[in-house]
């Protein structure tokens, strides 16, 4: 593995940087107090080819390999946190649609997808199946040329923003996870609902939404890869997700370490900046340290992915570690600005709300410790 980027993949790096510094940035504390969808960011993401560099080029995308999209992600999670997860679903839409989707739904949905015209939620997650992702509940029951979807989905993101959903049903019911299939349905489908959106702690701006089916009725086109093949499509997704959200990880940290560095320059106490402190110095030391050490585990994951390697090892640790760490360094920030720090005058105290969610959704850290001890003992899952 070289550690120089390319010089293709510095140029991308300093254009993206300038564009959440100028474009997200200044909005990022009016969208989170809104709560609301930033639509035209969405939009200009698209325009700039962010969200297609994991769809195919034949629908529009960038085709970009995996540690471009690693490095997409953590420019852009320094400049607003929220929208990295856009970036996260186009690319999980990509991977997903690219590999298991029939042509026609490939055609419909990736090329509006990459151009930031249409969003595609993933929706697993449910209210008794959450870590235990197998243990779903909404079922779908073959009937004539199609299937009927009946259950809820919780803590989906962007699930009210979404034009359409990946949904992943239970179309076997006396087995786990080789009983579950994946569907793509459509906002407006009969029976499709959106019944409320959460009142979040951070990334305030992504919505989270509990999406129910009440006899939904999908077109067999409409299925995603084999019957019973839709558990293996989320795991190998969540590989890679897991990799997307060590680098947002990364980058919010990344973000923090910037206004911290910058305020300890500029703030005097008893008759010196702060950063003339050792006590200050050494916690800007450490947090450079953990955010260095996170960015190596997220690029060496990411190119084993996009190397073709085993990865899922790579990916839990890197998205453990950076999870971890953007929550402490987050609050090492605030620590740095003190009683400002706890204010909204200054951004630290939204990336440390927004740092959190890192160690719950794609899998807890709880779960990223399960999958290294067992890849590490050579346990089955």
């Amino acid at each position: 593995m070289d550690l120089q980027l390319s010089p293709e993949q510095e140029a991308l790096s300093r254009t993206l940087r300038q564009f959440a510094r100028k474009e997200l940035a200044p909005h990022s504390a009016a969208w989170d107090r809104s709560g609301q969808f930033p639509a035209e960011a969405w939009r200009r993401m698209g325009e700039l080819g962010i969200l297609g560099l994991r769809i195919p080029a034949t629908y529009g995308g960038q085709e970009a390999d995996f540690l471009t999209y690693g490095i997409a992600m953590e420019e852009i999670g320094r400049g607003d946190f929220s929208c990295t997860y856009g970036i996260q679903l186009a690319g999980l839409a990509g991977e997903i649609l690219g590999g298991s989707a029939p042509e026609a739904l490939k055609a419909r949905w990736l090329p509006p997808t990459a151009a930031g015209e249409a969003v595609v939620a993933l929706a697993l997650t449910e209210p008794g199946a959450g870590s235990d992702a197998a243990n779903l509940a909404c079922r779908a029951e073959r009937d004539g040329d199609g299937y009927v979807l009946t259950g809820e989905k919780s803590g989906i993101s962007l699930g009210m923003a979404a034009h359409a959903a990946i949904v992943f049903a239970r179309t076997d019911p006396g087995t786990r996870a080789r009983g579950i299939t994946a569907f793509l349905v459509e906002k407006g489908t009969p029976g499709f609902t959106v019944v409320k959106t959460e009142d979040k702690l951070g990334i305030r701006a992504s919505d989270t939404a509990e999406l129910l089916f009440e006899r939904c009725r999908v077109p067999a086109n409409n299925r995603l890869g084999a019957v019973g093949q839709g558990f293996k499509i989320a795991l190998a997704t969540l590989d890679g997700g897991r990799i997307g959200i060590a680098a947002q990880a990364v980058g919010i940290a990344q973000a923090a370490l910037d206004t911290a560095r910058s305020y300890a320059l500029e703030r005097e106490q008893f008759g010196k900046r702060i950063a003339d402190f050792q006590a200050i110095q050494w916690k800007l030391a450490d947090m450079a340290t953990e955010i260095d050490a996170a960015r190596l585990l997220v690029h060496r994951a990411a190119w084993l992915k996009q190397e073709g390697r085993p990865h899922t090892e790579a990916g839990a640790k890197a998205k453990l570690f950076a999870s971890e760490m953007a929550r402490r360094q987050t609050a090492e920030a605030i620590q740095i600005l003190g009683g400002y720090g706890y204010t909204k005058e200054f951004p630290v105290e939204r990336y440390y709300r927004d740092a959190k969610i890192t160690e719950i959704y794609e899998g807890t850290s709880e779960i990223q410790r399960l999958v290294i001890a067992r890849e590490l003992l050579g346990l089955k899952a």
